[in-house]
């Protein structure tokens, strides 16, 4: 390993930094920083289908034997959790008798605090979700330099695997049937909710706007 290597901060991430990372002071690598905002960009849709689920009522006990389940639920504990409120305080559990995730509004209210917090910044006039995880987005880079960087990825990342594994929704990832800008091949890849296009042959990235730059370029030459 290179003496000035240095692996992404994130706990799931197995990538180094790269040398432009390195040099801007990242501690996340681009491609989480990329991940984490297509996960907050995913969220919206995602808590649509969250909320709908949180509405069903859950029997527990065995259904095959008359008089052993106990009353329906008002709903799914485990979708419950997730949309339920959240303490405005730091909860202590000394008796150990918490149980299920953190609700998504917690996790994204407690970043959006400490980066008010840290950069004296005005956060969203709204505490929904939504409008915590839009407030979030554009700071992403900011994050990425900051000692907790891989806490807030990691945490990030447990959130949405909790959110998925309710709603079973996953983003796709499409081919873009154009030759990639840089390298030509015919490997480019768009995921949903994610902001750019990946070639996977050579790892550029495009926006929208470069691609269509690229094509008229090609049908005028």
């Amino acid at each position: 390993m290179n003496d000035t290597a240095r692996p992404c901060a994130a706990a799931t991430c197995t990538r180094e930094l790269r040398a432009h990372e390195l040099a801007t002071r990242q501690l996340l690598c681009d491609p989480c920083v990329r991940q984490m905002s297509g996960w907050l960009a995913e969220l919206p849709q995602q808590l649509i289908v969250l909320r709908r689920g949180s509405m069903l009522r859950e029997v527990t006990g065995d259904q095959g034997r008359a008089g052993t389940r106990t009353p329906p639920l008002p709903g799914r504990l485990d979708t419950l959790n997730l949309v339920g409120p959240a303490a405005l305080e730091a909860v202590c559990d000394a008796d150990g008798d918490q149980h299920g995730d953190i609700p998504v509004s917690g996790t994204l209210g407690g970043w959006v605090q400490l980066i008010t917090e840290e950069r004296h910044l005005h956060g969203p006039r709204s505490r929904t979700e939504e409008a915590l995880a839009a407030w979030l987005i554009p700071h992403l880079g900011w994050a990425a330099m900051q000692p907790w960087a891989g806490e807030m990825r990691d945490e990030l990342y447990s959130m949405m695997r909790a959110v998925r594994g309710i709603t079973q929704l996953r983003p796709r990832v499409r081919p873009v049937d154009q030759p990639c800008p840089r390298c030509d091949s015919l490997a480019l890849r768009k995921r949903d909710w994610e902001a750019y296009t990946e070639c996977g042959a050579c790892g550029s990235l495009f926006t929208g706007d470069d691609l269509a730059l690229a094509a008229r370029i090609a049908m005028a030459s």
